[in-house]
């Protein structure tokens, strides 16, 4: 007996769905990022407007001084929706999760130096609550903003930063013990040094204009503090001086941030190009903030790197302007 096999091709009706299929041009086979991002934004039929905002609606474009035609064109170049995003990170946490056992397993910890395993708590047990006011501030940007394409990531990239604040915790736990939790947030709360970032981050959390608020936190402070801490900080002089161990129990934040600023600069680089108003008003924002994240962050770059932390922060500030070149915007 023979068995005769024949294959028969259906043909889809549509390859994508309607309200996507205006974002990208016809009816197109869209990516799985292209399908849970365009035409998601509820934009019609809201019921009433917020008794705590009645001046907007529920979504509203109108919440910030940006103005774009097309919202959607805001696209995370990493492709991120939140399988993608998730999958990533799971990657990522089972890296970190080798680099602890690695370092505990082996003792590490205990190889380096009561001086500096000290100078490193007291500069990156405190950032936990600096991390803690990104997500707030994330969270903000993803309530207020407008367009799942901006809002989407921006959920993310605050879950990211209570992720990094969770990663400082450990850190803590695993080279000293709970009290060190304690120290640092007496010294959030009241070591000189560090009330002009704290006075920072309260500032932002304040801010109504969510793309504002995104210049504030995720371009002008994050574009600073991290190249200074997990760069010249950490790889640069804890690990030099024996604290190796250091950098890989904060190896994620330095991988995160040089992704994650590919989205932020994308972001930036597509509302600067949409009208010279938009240009001249992120400049703006930007040159207000950057100005202030500097000087908030000062203090703690000469707490972290006597002698030479003005250096090591205008380095920071230098690489800054590096990335701006291709936003088209300037300091």
């Amino acid at each position: 007996m023979t068995v005769d096999l024949k294959t028969r091709e259906i043909k889809p009706l549509r390859h994508t769905y309607a309200h996507v299929a205006q974002y990208i041009g016809g009816d197109k086979t869209a990516s799985r990022y292209q399908e849970g991002t365009m035409g998601v934004q509820s934009s019609v039929n809201f019921h009433y407007r917020p008794t705590w905002d009645p001046e907007h609606e529920l979504f509203d474009a109108s919440r910030t001084a940006i103005q774009m035609s097309n919202w959607y064109v805001l696209k995370d170049p990493r492709q991120f929706y939140y399988a993608s995003w998730t999958m990533t990170r799971a990657r990522q946490q089972d890296a970190m999760e080798s680099n602890f056992e690695f370092v505990e397993s082996r003792g590490l910890i205990d190889l380096i130096s009561a001086e500096v395993r000290q100078q490193a708590l007291s500069v990156l047990v405190p950032l936990r609550h600096a991390a803690w006011g990104a997500n707030m501030n994330n969270s903000q940007i993803c309530a207020t903003g407008y367009g799942a394409a901006f809002t989407a990531p921006a959920m993310f990239h605050a879950m990211d930063n209570l992720g990094v604040a969770q990663y400082l915790t450990r850190l803590a736990l695993a080279m000293s013990g709970p009290d060190l939790l304690d120290e640092a947030k007496q010294a959030w709360l009241i070591d000189p040094a560090w009330q002009p970032l704290r006075r920072y981050v309260e500032d932002t959390l304040v801010l109504e204009d969510p793309v504002e608020l995104f210049m504030a936190q995720n371009l002008a402070l994050d574009g600073l503090l991290y190249p200074l801490i997990y760069g010249t900080f950490i790889d640069d002089h804890i690990a030099l001086k024996g604290g190796s161990a250091v950098a890989m129990l904060t190896a994620f934040m330095p991988e995160w941030h040089d992704e994650s600023s590919r989205w932020v600069d994308a972001v930036v680089k597509t509302m600067a190009a949409e009208s010279e108003d938009n240009k001249a008003l992120l400049t703006h924002w930007l040159r207000n903030w950057e100005e202030q994240a500097a000087s908030a962050l000062l203090p703690i770059a000469e707490m972290a790197l006597p002698g030479t932390g003005r250096v090591a922060l205008d380095d920071a500030r230098q690489q800054l302007r590096v990335r701006l070149g291709k936003s088209g915007i300037s300091l």
